[in-house]
């Protein structure tokens, strides 16, 4: 995959974000208002108090997408990120960018100084879940969360 770039999100990347992460989410699950909130607004709902969205781009496509959003309090000495909105489109799945993604998404955390990185997911991603246990994430009590599909919570303390 050294033909693939991790790039940071730039507002005219917002279609392809949502593009991949909708194809994803309506495989197996319901499309959720909150999804809608984040894939249509991710300046108002990602970004803001030092969240990223990386992108995998190769030959001028977008193949992929990880959003780091700061979920810590706003008093808080350092930040705790959610990993959301991880996705590759179905065309490249199975070609290691979802590991190039996940990795330059913890690599963001450890340079802003995180506590954690959690994330949310459902057990039909069993690739998805494997990945993140080869990355050192564990599984832990799962906690209120927006998502109807959320049935498995973890994470990677540092």
């Amino acid at each position: 995959m050294n033909d693939t770039r991790i790039i940071s999100y730039a507002a005219t990347y917002q279609p392809d974000f949502k593009r991949i992460n909708l194809e994803w989410i309506s495989e197996s699950f319901a499309v959720e208002p909150h999804d809608l909130e984040q894939l249509d607004h991710p300046e108002d709902h990602i970004l803001p108090r030092g969240g990223a969205i990386l992108l995998a781009l190769r030959d001028n496509t977008i193949l992929g997408t990880v959003a780091m959003i700061n979920t810590a309090e706003v008093d808080a000495t350092k930040p705790d990120f959610e990993l959301a909105k991880m996705a590759v489109a179905k065309e490249a799945r199975g070609l290691g960018i979802g590991r190039l993604l996940c990795e330059a998404a913890i690599d963001f955390a450890r340079q802003a100084g995180a506590s954690r990185v959690w994330l949310e997911s459902n057990r039909k991603a069993v690739a998805a879940i494997q990945l993140y246990l080869s990355l050192g994430f564990v599984e832990a009590p799962l906690k209120p969360s927006p998502y109807t599909r959320a049935d498995i919570y973890m994470e990677l303390n540092f």
